[in-house]
């Protein structure tokens, strides 16, 4: 018997990743929701109703390499990870001078090689089954310099580059390899400060989910490969 397809989600505990998670699960889509914060996702299965089904919450510190490798082997015993939507992600809003390289090491672990680490997790697979898909929540920070994000920027920088080159390697594995970079969402990772000051102009999670799940859907030889969204009133 072929195994239940599955998509499994990086920091699905809030903002894009929980509207991501839910999303999906509200379509009948299972969903592997990840994240540190086991009590949130249990929340979140919670509000789903009838759909809480489709909702597997699991705890999971994208930043501990061998705890990834092992989720994986995990949830591929009972299903077919069909898509992985790498989304976990953190900042420290300090200029480069400030950040203590505790900071940088943990921005990176998190945003470039916990993603990564996930990629070689699922890619054997789907390269095996010549199918499958790779969504990368990246940021509007691969394509414009802003400062006090310079740890931030090289973390996305450098897995938006990762997966430009990894795409033309296994071009011909039919692996969709789609690279997603929001400008300012309001999320819990702004300072509150800065969410009050501006979530007017910034996009909603929701809306953000919205066209990923369009995007995941599209199952003909199409592939939307980079897409860039920001605010209609542009960045901040």
């Amino acid at each position: 018997m072929d195994k239940q397809k599955i998509v499994w989600i990086t920091g699905a505990s809030s903002g894009i990743g929980k509207a991501l998670a839910v999303k999906f699960a509200l379509n009948g889509v299972h969903v592997a929701a990840a994240a540190r914060r086991k009590n949130l996702l249990d929340s979140i299965k919670g509000e789903l109703g009838n759909n809480s089904t489709f909702f597997h919450g699991y705890k999971l510190d994208i930043s501990d390499f061998e705890s990834v490798e092992a989720f994986y082997k995990e949830i591929s015993g009972n299903f077919e990870v069909e898509c992985l939507i790498n989304n976990a992600g953190t900042t420290s809003f300090q200029n480069a001078i400030d950040n203590s390289f505790d900071e940088i090491k943990n921005i990176i672990s998190v945003n470039l090689l916990g993603s990564i680490r996930a990629i070689k997790s699922v890619l054997p697979g789907m390269i095996e089954r010549k199918s499958g898909t790779i969504i990368n929540i990246l940021s509007v920070v691969t394509q414009k310099i802003f400062t006090a994000s310079s740890a931030y920027s090289a973390s996305k920088s450098g897995l938006h580059a990762y997966s430009k080159v990894l795409r033309e390697e296994i071009r011909d594995k039919n692996v969709r390899i789609i690279n997603v970079s929001p400008g300012a969402t309001a999320t819990d990772i702004w300072p509150e400060g800065a969410l009050k000051r501006y979530s007017e102009r910034m996009m909603n999670a929701d809306n953000i989910a919205d066209l990923v799940y369009r995007v995941y859907s599209e199952k003909s030889n199409m592939v939307s490969e980079e897409l860039v969204l920001r605010p209609i009133k542009g960045d901040l």
